[in-house]
């Protein structure tokens, strides 16, 4: 196929040359019927935010322009096939479990994923069979699955449907994810790859292996984190022995029929830049980040951490793309350090935890802002190093399952303080956004280590989100 066309955007394009009457949605009619939302957005992108007409297809059923930016997408990425996601990568990954398990059935997981993973459990009823990740002492951060632990986990759960996995973490810690399709597939398992910040693996050089080019089933690939197209948009991929038309009936059950054609276009614009110019793209990105790692690391007390990790196991490979900073040996925690980078030097980076921060480097970056960050930690090293005594130093703690999360999230509650809630089982959801990975999820034990967590987490200034209680000071509790 010709990976230099983006069918989705040239019909688009076709459209706005046409002297078309809009009788149809949506309602600002080209963007006149509201000039304020007109001159914010320009007239460009409201001219094509339009609704599925005939020239256009339509995605829950696409016959003709989305149907051929699908064939492109799914060649470019190596798949069977390709779905354009419109609801971020939550839907891609909530379509992706909903298409592999349904009620009583258990899935094998990392207990580090994604809320989003936990939320299909909710919806489905699936039962998790989770394969708690080890985790590095230094850097506090949770890793990959072991091989051995998938396999005890298998044998121990043989009618298990499916095994999920992180292709990367979100500090860029990959599995054996090839060792593991194997593992599943000899005991008629589907692989669910989560690649929500792995989509750079498809096109750059010298990347740890994509999900689908390791032989997995189905993955949810976040293009607007690492490939450039807008927020929202995403992929969902199956492979070879997927049924794709299943898939999109799952798709359907859920995802819009009002398609966004602003999100549509970019990735389809998206998917082109990467399939012409991905390796030489991504080539710049790993150059800029390995120079800010050296740099960073040259200041002191920082560790900018790479592929030296790598262990061969818990640790396979590492995403050179990612620069993940741990920050305890300055005597600040990540999410202090993330606040001062954006409240005192207007930098705003991905994501601060208890001991390191996350700066995203993609496809839109510059050397200069590169250079602009590494100056702003150095000062405030600087400025604001203190001795690191009393500080938590991990992002994760392993909890302790009680129930299933559709039993615990629908069950009888009652909302207690926080302080008040030991040993009772959680009927709701804590975590810090980003990344999104739960501190608790319904049907998990309350224990003294979590309530310290979630009160340090508070005192430093994470984003926490999950439960009713917008403070998090009141947490829903099993009856």
């Amino acid at each position: 196929m010709n990976q230099r066309k983006a069918p989705i955007y040239e019909a688009l394009m076709r459209l706005k040359s046409m002297r078309i009457v809009p009788f149809d949605v949506p309602g600002h009619k080209r963007g006149r019927g509201n000039e304020e939302l007109s001159e914010f957005l320009g007239s460009k992108c409201l001219e094509v935010d339009v609704n599925s007409m005939k020239p256009l297809d339509n995605l829950c059923h696409p016959t003709s322009v989305i149907k051929e930016a699908e064939e492109l997408a799914a060649e470019a990425f190596g798949a069977s096939h390709a779905f354009f996601m419109v609801g971020g990568t939550t839907s891609a990954v909530q379509s992706m479990i909903l298409s592999a398990v349904k009620s009583g059935d258990e899935i094998i997981l990392p207990r580090n994923v994604h809320r989003s993973v936990i939320n299909a459990l909710v919806l489905c009823g699936a039962v998790p069979v989770y394969v708690n990740p080890e985790t590095n002492e230094r850097l506090g951060i949770s890793l990959g699955m072991k091989v051995s632990e998938v396999e005890r986990a298998i044998s121990e759960h043989p009618n298990a449907k499916a095994v999920v996995v992180n292709n990367p973490t979100y500090y860029g810690i990959c599995s054996d994810i090839k060792s593991i399709v194997k593992l599943a597939h000899d005991n008629n398992m589907l692989v669910l790859a989560d690649e929500a910040h792995g989509t750079h693996f498809y096109f750059g050089k010298d990347m740890p292996i994509a999900a689908i080019h390791a032989g997995a089933d189905i993955a949810a690939v976040s293009m607007h984190k690492s490939g450039g197209s807008l927020t929202q948009s995403s992929f969902l991929l199956t492979g070879e022995n997927v049924n794709s038309d299943y898939v999109r009936q799952i798709i359907n059950l859920t995802q819009t029929t009002s398609g966004s054609y602003l999100l549509m276009s970019s990735l389809d614009l998206s998917r082109r830049n990467l399939a012409l110019h991905g390796e030489e793209i991504y080539d710049k990105i790993k150059a800029m980040v390995g120079y800010a790692r050296d740099e960073i690391n040259a200041i002191g007390d920082y560790y900018a951490y790479g592929h030296e990790l790598i262990n061969g196991d818990s640790i396979y490979d590492f995403d050179e793309t990612k620069l993940a900073v741990h920050t305890l040996d300055t005597g600040l925690a990540g999410i202090e350090v993330y606040d001062i980078l954006r409240d005192d030097y207007d930098i705003q980076t991905e994501f601060g935890d208890m001991g390191n921060m996350l700066a995203y480097i993609s496809v839109g970056d510059r050397q200069k802002d590169i250079e602009r960050l590494i100056s702003a930690l150095s000062e405030i090293r600087r400025r604001f190093k203190r001795e690191k005594t009393g500080m938590l130093d991990t992002e994760y703690i392993n909890p302790k399952v009680i129930t299933t999360p559709q039993k615990a999230f629908y069950a009888n509650k009652e909302q207690l303080e926080l302080t008040k809630s030991l040993n009772r089982v959680c009927a709701e959801f804590v975590m810090c956004y980003p990344p999104g990975i739960p501190i608790l999820a319904p049907g998990e034990l309350i224990t003294p280590e979590i309530i310290e967590y979630i009160a340090y987490a508070k005192e430093k200034g994470c984003t926490l989100l999950g439960t009713e209680d917008l403070e998090t000071n009141l947490i829903n509790v099993i009856v």
